[in-house]
């Protein structure tokens, strides 16, 4: 069974120009994404300025880097992307327990209530709550995302030459 590549509305022509992006671009995207339901998880105008990424570089979900490979700058396209191209399917084996005595005193715990798990390197892991015991409560350490289909609709603001926008 070969892999399912994101699926690619076309690209709207309008306002683009330039060449098209390509492996090792420095590119600055808007986007807004959505789940199977059409709610909104993210877009860049709640970050106040565009994505920037290395095209190539893993630095985005692989789904989200296909999709702008070939657009130009000015053009947006809408793309559907498994979980595959995105974060993969929930994994069992990342479900973890913890003793209650670990967890925050300030609140009670609850599922579906996210945590912040700090991890050795300083980083910080969400995670989030899906059984509450008397004595324990259980983590689910996959992505908030992972088995969903995501919807991304992206617009390639400019490539990036040497951090300056190509004209």
């Amino acid at each position: 069974m070969s892999a399912k590549k994101p699926s690619r509305e076309p690209a709207s022509q309008g306002r683009s120009s330039g060449r098209p992006v390509q492996a090792g671009d420095r590119i600055q995207v808007e986007y807004e994404g959505k789940l199977e339901d059409g709610k909104v998880f993210d877009r860049s105008a709640a970050h106040g300025k565009p994505l920037e990424f290395e095209v190539g570089k893993g630095q985005v979900i692989p789904g989200f880097e296909q999709a702008v490979v070939g657009m130009r700058p000015g053009q947006t396209t809408t793309v559907q992307i498994p979980p595959k191209e995105a974060y993969g399917m929930p994994k069992p084996e990342l479900q973890r327990e913890l003793p209650r005595s670990r967890l925050p005193k300030d609140r009670e715990p609850e599922v579906g209530m996210m945590l912040l798990m700090g991890l050795p390197d300083g980083r910080q892991l969400p995670v989030r709550i899906t059984k509450v015991s008397p004595a324990a409560v259980t983590l689910d350490l996959n992505h908030p995302l992972a088995g969903h289909i995501l919807t991304f609709t992206i617009t390639i603001a400019s490539i990036l030459a040497d951090g300056h926008a190509k004209k």
